[in-house]
């Protein structure tokens, strides 16, 4: 049976203030699945527990940008984990909902651990599926049901939904750092049938939402990347700076700059662990 611990404080940088940007947010929100993955992205968490070192993601290299990350951990080895996020379709599901309303994200990076191999796989698009077509996760309900909001919202079974992310500058980019041994756009397939297609769905869905002048906090951009297992993680961090120092070159295009520092201000938000 699942049950929710109190959420404990955490600094979420929110662009609640001054009404100046009102529709939409300077927040960047990742997401990892299996190790590497949730190590990778380990500095963006606010979680001391998760982050003793300290979060380095508020105006992440002067860039004008906050980046959150969410995980799970596995400290029985690969499988659920737990935490945020566990390799779980309610649990992503639950944790999704309560996260995207706190972060309300300008954009979106859900990671997995994908093939063998050193690799940074670009997904371009993802598929909703049926609930019987997705494989069975580790705890009943062991598959998605028609009750998620992904299934009553703007998508139909079989619908096809495309990445938003600058796939091509941040496939160029890690390439031509040399800091994974491959690098690709997958344009043929989706992210499988698993845990990995089903968070990565759910970013392009977000962003299929909110991607719209007139949406309550607008989403620019938001896709999915299979890291490959052979992929040290010194490389993949490496590879996750170039990614996101790609989109937020991308999100000044389409952001119109901070007005003031203000924006990025600190404030004291509820944001906890989910635990079993």
């Amino acid at each position: 049976m699942r049950r929710t611990i109190p959420l404990t404080p955490a600094v979420i940088v929110a662009t609640l203030t001054a009404g100046a940007l009102a529709d939409f947010s300077r927040n960047i929100m990742i997401t990892g699945y299996w190790p590497e993955t949730n190590n990778m992205v380990r500095r963006f968490s606010t979680n001391a527990d998760q982050n003793p070192d300290g979060w380095v993601g508020s105006d992440w290299e002067g860039r004008g940008y906050n980046i959150y990350s969410f995980f799970p951990e596995f400290p029985d080895g690969v499988g659920q984990g737990e935490g945020d996020f566990e390799v779980d379709y309610q649990d992503t599901v639950a944790d999704w909902i309560r996260v995207t309303e706190q972060i309300r994200p300008a954009a979106i990076i859900t990671f997995s651990r994908g093939s063998r191999g050193n690799n940074w796989e670009i997904e371009s698009h993802h598929r909703l599926r049926a609930p019987e077509q997705w494989a069975a996760d580790y705890t009943d309900p062991f598959r998605p049901t028609l009750d998620m909001p992904i299934y009553n919202s703007n998508l139909q079974i079989g619908d096809e939904v495309f990445s938003s992310l600058p796939m091509e500058a941040i496939r160029d980019a890690v390439d031509g750092a040399g800091v994974v041994d491959q690098v690709y756009i997958d344009w043929d397939q989706t992210g499988g049938n698993f845990l990995s297609e089903f968070i990565g769905l759910h970013g392009v869905w977000y962003n299929s939402l909110n991607n719209t002048h007139d949406a309550a906090w607008e989403n620019f951009a938001a896709g999915h990347i299979h890291v490959g297992i052979g992929t040290p993680l010194e490389s993949a961090m490496a590879a996750t700076d170039i990614t996101l120092r790609e989109l937020t070159a991308y999100l000044d295009t389409v952001i119109p700059a901070p007005g003031t520092a203000a924006l990025l201000a600190p404030v004291i938000l509820g944001l906890g662990r989910r635990r079993r």
